[in-house]
């Protein structure tokens, strides 16, 4: 890991306004494709010289998670593993988005509590039946939230040999939510109260006594702000984990990484703190539903692509982002010049000018 951290660099600006420049050249006024420049610019910056976005592969990381035993969801424990089979055999709204943009769907078993028969979009990673539950002791051991970050980086990597250009994360787990909100309080000292949530859909009282839960967890654990993979430990999810370690590995290869929502919000937080310049390598594909996904994108400095009020995760706003991105680098490689098409140009004393090379953001 340590190898793999030191792999990440910042992104050059300067890389990022040459891409930037040549949109500028393309058959339209200057900014009017707006922010689907600044995605293609971006993204030709991270992938320079090759600018194919195909093929592209999302990642549904499960795991099951002890704190849903204090009664966090309006879903028993079990339905992390019977979701995990609705995946596999093609059921779930994230198969039938990846069938429509043509994304490989992977599903990773980081910690569900079931014995899974082998299927081709299975990878069995598991690191146990599921976390302990955080109010009694910590979620996991240290070696174990070593481990996740590992497994996700070495995915990425593996997946960045084979050829494959462009990342999406999702994750599916009954209690994650909670153990989401733990994580990014832990990590930006927000309260948990504007961290934490419906999830899949609770009461107001029920949302009152998971805030309670957080809190508690947060007084008995005391994570180590300072110190991400000490808070991952204590109030994490395994599939928490694996989402940074693809992060971390997808900027260590210069593949974009995009990422899905609340849940997975909270792994790339995660891999941020461990790497800073990880955040130019990633896309924010939507601002959920769920209460505190916009408070810690506001934290972060974060404009998301997209905002549809979605909060079922699985990976389908990273989906139809990972879609959008592809659409954004047609325009810039497809679209023809005011050179080639023979197109005559505004004065360009009446053109707006651009100030410098652009920072790269995350903003998508």
């Amino acid at each position: 890991m340590k190898e793999i951290l030191e792999r990440i660099v910042p992104l050059d600006p300067a890389r990022v306004a040459f891409y930037q420049k040549k949109i500028d050249q393309l058959t339209k006024p200057l900014g009017s494709l707006g922010r689907l420049e600044e995605v293609a610019s971006r993204f030709a910056a991270i992938r320079h010289p090759s600018l194919e976005t195909d093929p592209k592969a999302l990642f549904t990381f499960a795991a099951d998670h002890g704190v849903s035993s204090q009664g966090v969801s309006p879903y028993p424990a079990e339905v992390t593993a019977q979701m995990v089979a609705n995946f596999l055999s093609g059921g779930a709204a994230i198969n039938v988005l990846c069938r429509h943009y043509s994304i490989r769907n992977i599903v990773v078993d980081m910690g569900v509590n079931c014995e899974f028969t082998p299927h081709p979009m299975l990878v069995r990673r598991s690191l146990g039946k599921g976390t302990r539950c955080f109010l009694d002791e910590p979620a996991m051991d240290r070696s174990q939230a070593e481990s996740s970050l590992q497994i996700g980086a070495e995915l990425a990597l593996e997946f960045a040999s084979q050829g494959y250009r462009l990342l999406g994360t999702g994750e599916m787990g009954i209690g994650n939510t909670t153990a989401s909100s733990a994580v990014l309080a832990a990590l930006t000292a927000l309260p948990a109260q504007e961290l934490t949530g419906s999830g899949a859909g609770l009461k107001p009282d029920r949302i009152e006594h998971k805030i309670q839960v957080v809190r508690r967890a947060l007084s008995r654990r005391r994570p180590d702000p300072l110190d991400p993979v000490d808070v991952l430990s204590k109030v994490g999810g395994f599939e928490i984990g694996a989402i940074a370690g693809l992060c971390l590995g997808g900027a260590a290869c210069g593949v974009p990484v995009v990422i899905d929502g609340f849940i997975s919000t909270a792994g790339a937080l995660l891999a941020m703190k461990l790497r800073p310049a990880v955040a130019d390598y990633l896309f924010f594909s939507h601002c959920s539903h769920e209460l505190g996904h916009r408070r810690v994108l506001d934290f972060l400095g974060v404009r998301p692509l997209l905002n549809l009020d979605l909060r079922l995760g699985e990976g389908t706003g990273a989906a139809l982002a990972i879609d959008l991105i592809s659409a954004s680098m047609k325009l810039a490689t497809q679209m023809a010049t005011f050179e080639e098409a023979g197109v005559s140009r505004k004065d360009e004393s009446a053109l707006p000018q651009r100030e410098g090379p652009a920072k790269p953001s995350p903003a998508g």
